[in-house]
């Protein structure tokens, strides 16, 4: 090997790890032009290059440059090539050298390793995540960032949430406000007509949006407050207002299905009892397997409507572990006799909500399951059991949307979950804040606070104040005007899509009158029936000649005809042609 080779070799083990290539060949090639003892010569560029000792030469004159990045004036030679050497930085404060002083480059010797640029430099610092753990030096020289660990790995990283409500400290005042918004615009829920107007799209055929059935049920005061919509919703778009009505709380996408599902919208009910129950479940009171008049014996039925049969049932199902729980009605804690959802998992929860409310409770959009987690046993969703306690058109409801198998979104473990059905008999229902406030307080002077038990029995409303004395007995038809409107038009008395059918009519006082319709429904019967209290169904015309009066009243105020053999979903250009409602409100952004 010549001189030139050894020199070459030795300059290429010196050079630093990080020094381009093309950097280390311009330096052999320099070393290569200059023989032992010469003097240095100017490069392409014009600067000096470095006295580099040749082969044997010891002279104490010549120096090479070091790698290391020190700074020191006798360790470094006055002519190093600055730009074939790493650049040492720091963000916030140098690091600490093992022996605790400032890593600053500044040392000689052994304290010259201490440079802390992090080990790509050559000064001997080793990479983090081998043995010291110091930052290793990024490729440019600089320290990698703080959350990737020496190998490049991404660290695991915390995040601080978003403060919610607040925003910085600008000026005093809620930082939820918008400056100047522009008049009569809602910015909170934009309609389709401004994506319409953004994108030069047109509504696509066969899509109905929620601002259809905003206009043709709810804002036409027809909503039954079922709460179906809300369970329908794949996008979780619809939630519940202050006024307990459906509203929507974000971008509606158009899928249809909550108009397609509601019972006075979409869904032609009539032809649910049909595909429910079959050819004879929609004359008289349906098919049923089998009718008693029972009756509870134990003492809680006291606190108990009439017999106290749906809670003995619920009872029933869940000690013998048919069901982990039963969706009911509860009073609000803050307005008396308003009835909330709530979910039942014990006998006690039971009985302590024994009794009727007369308003509705948007039961199906209270089927989240992640709501009741804490109540619910720790099992995987699609194992749960439900019963579910609702008027007959939240059974034709939780039916409809068990009939088809797609996302649910959030509520569809619920919908799967119920798989029992009790329907209370119904003739109508009320808006609490006309019944109990209007009609009960303000009119008859009978305060929410007074009140100990509500009925509706026999065609009269009937009040007990809290000791069992009668306050008021009166003809329902004097408190229509705070009943809902759209249950005028159901025709479903008896609840054809239930498993079991529980009221009043057709029994004596203390007794319910039970109605049997499906095979789940008797095994539900059977588990109950040998504690109570029962014997046939007393007065069978007494249901049926009230399920005709209902039908009667539908029919005179249905303005689509009723026909259960008719598809089961109803377009919304029809309803709205039948309604004299708007025909397309998404684009008058409704």
């Amino acid at each position: 090997m010549t001189d030139d080779q050894r020199r070459d070799e030795r300059h290429a083990v010196n050079a630093p790890a990080d020094v381009a290539p093309e950097l280390v060949e311009d330096a052999a090639g320099a070393e290569a032009s200059s023989e032992a003892g010469a003097s240095s010569e100017d490069d392409a560029t014009g600067r000096p290059l470095p006295r580099v000792p040749g082969s044997g030469e010891t002279s104490d004159e010549a120096t090479v440059p070091p790698t290391s990045g020190s700074n020191d004036p006798g360790t470094r030679a006055d002519h190093t090539r600055m730009d074939a050497k790493p650049i040492r930085f720091y963000r916030g404060e140098e690091p600490e050298r093992d022996d605790g002083e400032r890593g600053d480059g500044a040392g000689t010797g052994e304290d010259a390793d201490a440079c802390g640029c992090g080990g790509n430099c050559g000064c001997g610092h080793e990479r983090e995540g081998t043995t010291d753990g110091r930052r290793a030096a990024a490729p440019d020289g600089g320290a990698t960032p703080a959350n990737v660990d020496g190998e490049g790995n991404l660290r695991d990283l915390e995040f601080t949430p978003p403060a919610e409500g607040a925003s910085q400290d600008l000026e005093d005042g809620d930082p939820t406000d918008r400056p100047n918004p522009p008049g009569g615009v809602d910015l909170d829920t934009p309609g389709y007509a401004i994506r319409e107007g953004m994108n030069d799209i047109e509504t696509p055929d066969g899509k109905t949006w929620f601002m259809e059935l905003d206009a043709a049920v709810v804002d036409e005061g027809r909503c039954i407050q079922c709460g179906t919509c809300v369970a329908a919703c794949p996008s979780d778009s619809i939630g519940i207002g202050e006024d307990d009505l459906p509203e929507l709380v974000k971008m509606c996408t158009g899928c249809s299905l909550c108009w397609d599902f509601c019972p006075r919208g979409g869904l032609r009910y009539e032809r649910q009892w049909k595909i429910t129950g079959g050819e004879d479940n929609v004359t008289g009171a349906g098919d049923p397997i089998t009718e008693f008049s029972a009756k509870v014996e134990e003492s809680w039925r006291e606190n108990a409507q009439d017999g106290g049969l749906v809670t003995s049932v619920l009872i029933h199902l869940l000690e013998a572990g048919e069901i982990d729980g039963a969706l009911i009605a509860t009073e609000s804690e803050e307005e008396p006799w308003k009835a909330e959802s709530f979910l039942a998992t014990t006998p006690e929860e039971l009985i302590a909500n024994a009794g009727s409310f007369y308003n509705q409770t948007m039961a199906l959009g209270n089927l989240d399951v992640e709501r009741w987690a804490e109540k619910l046993p720790e099992k995987d969703p699609a194992d749960l059991s439900l019963a579910l306690v609702g008027t007959p058109c939240e059974i034709e409801g939780i039916r409809a949307l068990q009939d088809f198998e797609w996302d649910y979104a959030s509520q569809e473990a619920g919908i799967r979950a119920v798989d029992y059905t009790i329907a209370l008999m119904c003739t109508k229902n009320f808006n609490y804040e006309r019944l109990v406030g209007e009609q009960l307080a303000e009119k008859r002077d009978i305060r929410p606070g007074d009140i100990g038990k509500l009925d509706v029995l026999h065609g009269d409303m009937i009040v007990y104040d809290t000791d069992g004395n009668l306050l008021l007995e009166e003809d329902i038809e004097e408190f229509h005007g705070a009943a809902l409107k759209g249950c005028d038009e159901c025709a479903d008395f008896t609840g054809y899509c239930a498993d079991l059918t529980v009221g009043s009519v057709g029994s004596s006082d203390e007794y319910s009158s039970v109605i049997v319709r499906t095979e789940r429904g008797l095994k539900a019967w059977d588990l109950t029936e040998p504690d109570l209290d029962y014997h046939d169904l007393e007065d069978r015309s007494a249901i049926g000649g009230l399920q005709s009066w209902d039908k009667k009243k539908a029919f005179a105020s249905l303005e689509r005809p009723f026909d259960p053999d008719a598809p089961r979903f109803i377009e919304y250009t029809e309803h709205a042609e039948r309604y004299g409602t708007e025909p397309n409100p998404h684009e008058a952004d409704h």
